[in-house]
């Protein structure tokens, strides 16, 4: 577990967003996805998300495996699966991993983030991971209580969805539940 304060920060399109640092070494990292992936896999959507784009996936099942090797976590569903450099990235005997390389592709930078409405409310949950470079590597959504299940805006909010983030944040960050959590609106389409 580790103690993190938000640093509260203005994104480029105005939005507000509270972020909580995390260690970016391997074997924490490892355990944070794979225990977020396990537990958590049926109410996730993740992807990259990027100036222009966004992949917002959902987990088809539990993961198959989580595995580890040469600085890259591969989560499998399957023939779904994605990779992500956490660690060290040596290459092969013949085909070593050039030094700048390796530090472009690990996660550099590892934060839970609430994503704030205008009266500083959290209406999104999420972890991000970025590589040496600065560049995106992932975002994982937890449920949200404004939304449903099948990705629509919710009627009334469904408070149950933030369990995934308390709990995640209490493990990871020692923080207990914030009622501010439960403060918000959501999207300005029916909750509230």
């Amino acid at each position: 577990m580790q103690k993190s304060k938000p640093k509260v920060v203005q994104r480029e399109d105005g939005g507000r967003e509270e972020i909580y640092p995390l260690a970016t070494e391997e074997a924490y990292l490892h355990e944070l996805i794979e225990h977020i992936f396990q537990e958590y896999w049926q109410g996730l959507v993740f992807g990259p998300i990027i100036e222009g784009a966004a992949f917002e996936i959902t987990c088809p099942h539990a993961p198959v495996s989580v595995t580890l090797l040469d600085g890259y976590l591969t989560v499998h569903f399957g023939r779904t699966h994605f990779h992500l450099c956490i660690g060290e990235n040596r290459g092969s005997a013949d085909r070593p991993t050039p030094p700048d390389l390796r530090v472009r592709r690990r996660t550099a930078r590892a934060e839970l983030v609430r994503g704030l409405d205008s009266d500083e409310a959290p209406m999104t949950w999420s972890l991000r991971l970025f590589n040496g470079a600065g560049e995106q590597q992932l975002t994982v959504f937890f449920p949200n209580p404004f939304l449903t299940s099948d990705d629509r805006v919710a009627e009334q909010p469904d408070w149950s969805r933030l369990a995934a983030w308390e709990e995640v944040a209490a493990r990871y960050l020692g923080l207990e539940p914030d009622p501010r959590d439960r403060s918000g609106r959501g999207f300005g389409r029916g909750c509230g």
